[in-house]
């Protein structure tokens, strides 16, 4: 019965079956954005909902007797917690009045299909694992961001006062300039001074105007240069490096996995094998040493003597 849950859990057709529950059940949580729908057919999103939930429940239970003797395996699996902690948190005691946690509690459903697919489910182990790596760029990612800003607080308050008024509103500045987000118009201030560009309408701000033609130019340019595509593409090694060995770990599960589920029958076969080669070569080495030890035959005698 245990082999025979595993080999169904583990088929295809069933993960296809899960994909397709989570899916819907995603569907489900997107009607209910629109009150007219959700309130016409409330009775039966209610008991698609109630279905939903006990097909996850039984897939809870088919998981864990799948384990036979050790049931406690199925939670050494990150994974496996979360849709754990999913299904429990169905039963919370929560009333109407946190309505709004119970639709978003739903709503964690459809981040079960991040185990439903592999590929998907890399991704996101390649994200975890990153997160150490990804806090020393974010680490020199802040750094450059301090310096620019302290620079062009000193440099550009007095000429553009809504950009760079202070550290605060220099560092909001740059991480506009750093995602491109019309970076030219911000330079450009810079460089032709605001009484001659980008204060339109806004005169009474520009109170001290003053142009910085090659300092403006130098000062974003570079800033554009490090922070956009020097220290971004740090983010797209760690990653890239992330996918790589998430990638390789989730092989080595893959052929564990496999390992683990081969049927004893098949072992035992292999032993039944293995034991009769072992009988072969000592019988071939047997037969050697006999002939090692065998006298060699006498010597026909000479018929004159």
């Amino acid at each position: 019965m245990q082999a025979a849950i595993a080999r169904t859990v583990q088929s295809r057709a069933f993960q296809l079956f899960i994909i397709g529950i989570i899916v819907f059940a995603g569907i489900l949580v997107g009607i209910e954005t629109f009150p007219e729908v959700a309130a016409k057919y409330e009775g039966i999103l209610h008991i698609f909902d109630r279905i939903i939930i006990w097909i996850f429940i039984g897939e809870l239970i088919l998981k864990i007797i799948a384990e036979g003797r050790q049931p406690w395996k199925y939670f050494q699996d990150p994974w496996n917690v979360f849709d754990f902690a999913i299904i429990v948190s169905f039963f919370l005691p929560i009333n109407t009045h946190y309505a709004v946690v119970l639709r978003m509690v739903r709503l964690l459903r459809v981040l079960k299909l991040v185990k439903a697919l592999p590929r998907l489910q890399i991704l996101v182990n390649a994200l975890l694992n990153s997160l150490p790596s990804m806090l020393y760029v974010s680490l020199l990612l802040c750094l450059l961001f301090y310096i620019y800003g302290v620079a062009g607080t000193f440099m550009f308050a007095e000429n553009d006062p809504v950009h760079f008024a202070s550290l605060p509103l220099s560092l909001l500045s740059l991480f506009r300039v750093v995602t491109l987000e019309d970076w030219t118009d911000v330079m450009y201030i810079q460089m032709y001074g605001c009484d001659r560009y980008g204060y339109s309408g806004m005169e009474a701000l520009c109170t001290n105007p003053s142009a910085s033609p090659f300092l403006g130019a130098f000062f974003f340019v570079s800033f554009v240069l490090i922070g956009s595509m020097v220290v971004i593409n740090l983010f797209i090694g760690v990653m890239t490096n992330s996918i790589e060995e998430s990638s390789q770990e989730q092989k080595d599960i893959e052929q564990h996995d496999l390992l683990e589920a081969q049927p004893e029958s098949s072992l035992e076969t292999q032993f039944i094998v293995l034991q009769e080669q072992l009988q072969q070569i000592q019988a071939s080495l047997e037969h050697m040493k006999q002939e090692v030890t065998q006298p060699n035959p006498p010597e026909e005698r000479d018929l004159g003597i």
